[in-house]
């Protein structure tokens, strides 16, 4: 049987480790931070992920999952070695380190965010230290409170390698999934690299046209969301990524584009798409201030509650949150805000600096405020007793970022409800 190892036990490592080792396979994860793989041998993450800490306590129980700081000892073993760090600060260095004590047969792959050539330039850099390691680039959509399900059901499996062996491994360790008719896209490092880029910034397109269609749906009385719909149904366009809402985020997302763009301008092209799909991104949290000043006669002065801070459901990361862009420009614009998450507050509160006041429960938001905005679409939220909270709010107004709620219910309250595109 195949020995699998992963380096890094940030976000990438800890799911792929698990993922992995859910799969029937030995798997080793290894880093220098001995405290952070106790923790995780313990069955604890240091992030909120949808079903991560079960998968981890399962597979460590059966002793299919081993966390170690002794890469010395375990790299030696490992038939694949995915080099999973979650940033590249490090990756030439380390990825030197690793190949050192590797077997010549080994493959190591990376599918730590890099950009485009690094893997070319390890491999360079790998035979001219003499060392036989294949090196692979495999580019992960591993998305935060649905990295589980984004590692188990892919759209595709691409790997960087002009290595046949390599190829044949690599489906073995993905045996599951290649046995589930996922398909294998086998091409070079430069392009494996491109796709992930490439991938974040096709999305991030699709929503900003969404949004901005969602701006004229608010004027000429159409549903942006029965739009998106039937644009979605359409087999050219596809149904993901067409919900108008507040712009997309997550903890990849703008270092995709940014090293998108850097490529871009560093062989002289120009990416008009991609800077205008950024633009309307970056002006989407004015536009919700806008649409709460209309309601309650101008936001300086007044109190604003938000319900969800973090980036998406089922995630403690408010990286490129689109609720905590808004909390900033609310408060640049004299607003007050208090705010409730089901588990983002303390990240949030690193974020905003302590500006916020930070509540136990959605209804301590909405005791008093002048608005009520949904910053995260947390399905908990389309089950709170709205009746109670109109009779709380000291101006029944509630502005869905997200369409999270229903609005033809939320008017029959009696609430001014104000939601994208809507």
């Amino acid at each position: 049987m195949l020995q699998i190892g992963v380096y890094g036990s940030g976000f990438l490592g800890t799911v792929i480790s698990a993922c992995l080792a859910d799969f029937g396979t030995p798997v080793f994860c290894c880093d220098d931070d001995t405290d952070r793989l106790l923790t995780l041998a313990q069955g604890t993450t240091p992030f909120h992920e949808k079903n991560l800490e079960e998968i981890i306590r399962r597979n460590v129980r059966t002793s299919r999952l081993v966390y170690s700081s002794e890469s010395d000892k375990l790299v030696p073993h490992a038939r694949v070695l995915f080099y999973a760090a979650d940033g590249d600060a490090q990756l030439k260095a380390d990825c030197l380190r690793l190949a050192r004590l590797m077997s010549k047969e080994a493959l190591l792959v990376i599918v730590t965010p890099a950009a485009v050539g690094t893997a070319s330039r390890v491999e360079q850099m790998l035979a001219d230290e003499k060392l036989p390691v294949t090196v692979v680039s495999q580019p992960l959509s591993l998305t935060g409170g649905c990295a589980v399900e984004d590692f188990n059901w892919p759209d595709r499996i691409i790997l960087g390698t002009n290595s046949q062996c390599a190829v044949k491994t690599l489906k073995q360790t993905y045996h599951p999934l290649v046995m589930r008719g996922v398909p294998v896209v086998v091409t070079n490092h430069e392009t494996a690299e491109l796709v992930r880029q490439a991938s974040t910034a096709f999305l991030a397109t699709k929503i900003s046209f969404i949004n901005e269609l969602a701006g004229i749906c608010e004027h000429v009385n159409a549903d942006a969301v029965h739009l998106g719909l039937a644009l979605g149904l359409d087999k050219r366009i596809a149904p993901r990524c067409l919900q108008p809402g507040a712009g997309f985020g997550g903890p990849f997302a703008e270092s995709d584009m940014d090293a998108l763009a850097k490529l871009a301008e560093e062989n002289d092209v120009e990416l008009k798409v991609l800077n205008a799909a950024r633009e309307v991104n970056r002006s989407l949290s004015e536009r919700v201030v806008e649409k709460i000043a209309r309601a309650v006669h101008s936001v300086s002065g007044k109190e604003v509650g938000i319900l969800g801070l973090a980036f998406k459901p089922n995630t403690n990361s408010v990286a490129g949150s689109s609720a905590i862009r808004l909390a900033r420009s609310l408060i640049s614009q004299g607003a007050s805000v208090r705010a409730y998450d089901p588990v983002a507050i303390p990240e949030a509160q690193a974020e905003l600096s302590g500006r916020v006041r930070y509540c136990d429960s959605a209804y301590a938001v909405a005791e008093g405020v002048d608005a009520l905005v949904v910053g995260t679409a947390w399905p908990e939220f389309r089950s709170l007793d709205f009746e109670r909270i109109f009779k709380m709010l000291k101006h029944p107004v509630i502005v869905d970022t997200k369409n999270l709620l229903d609005a033809q219910q939320m008017r029959q309250i009696g609430f001014e409800y104000l939601g994208v595109g809507r």
